[in-house]
């Protein structure tokens, strides 16, 4: 499957409504604490947004409330891998991404078969505390080559003034939280983001 270039991820369907108009594509709803009936109203809103602006929704975390929803596309954290029921989101045609961070990580996703596997952070994040050191470049190219043709999505610290390098070295897909929800503009942001990323579709 080819993911596109650019992959927004956001906490909330409100920032899908305010975003995703603007010509993103790929987007993942990412929401850590909140109760189970907000959660479900949060993917609904997100996945008929996306819907009707052609792009794709994938659900960070909550494979079961996705199926419900119909979602078709969720990421799994390495946790969350280990507890979910695999057979049941293929079954339920699901695609699934996963992180990773090392090499028994690595080993680990390749084992479930997955549509993507995402490696983070290339450079320091203020996402969330990591334990793993910024990946940099030269491990965007070794994890391509592993893992080859399974698409590559580069995470963490990442700007548009970045992304040619994420991209030379092997990167097939650049995923941006923070740099542009926490910007003064992030509409601004996200076209640039969708203008640079554009060069390598």
């Amino acid at each position: 499957m080819k993911l596109d270039a650019f992959y927004l991820i956001v906490d909330s369907a409100a920032w899908i409504e305010r975003l995703v108009p603007l010509g993103v594509k790929l987007v993942q709803l990412r929401i850590k604490t909140m109760d189970e009936a907000g959660l479900r109203a949060e993917i609904r809103k997100a996945k008929a947004l996306c819907a009707q602006h052609h792009c794709q929704l994938i659900v960070n975390d909550h494979w079961r409330l996705a199926i419900e929803e119909g979602c078709d596309f969720v990421h799994l954290g390495q946790e969350d891998l280990q507890t979910a029921d695999r057979s049941r989101i293929r079954v339920a045609g699901v695609r699934l991404g996963l992180s990773t961070h090392d090499d028994i990580e690595l080993e680990t996703a390749m084992a479930a078969a997955p549509d993507y596997i995402a490696l983070g952070p290339i450079y320091p994040t203020i996402l969330k505390k990591m334990k793993w050191a910024p990946q940099g470049l030269e491990r965007i190219s070794e994890w391509k080559r592993r893992l080859a043709p399974v698409p590559l999505v580069a995470i963490g610290g990442l700007n548009p003034d970045r992304l040619d390098g994420v991209f030379a070295a092997g990167a097939d897909c650049a995923a941006v939280v923070t740099d542009i929800t926490l910007n003064d503009d992030p509409e601004a942001l996200t076209r640039e983001w969708i203008e640079k990323t554009d060069r390598w579709r």
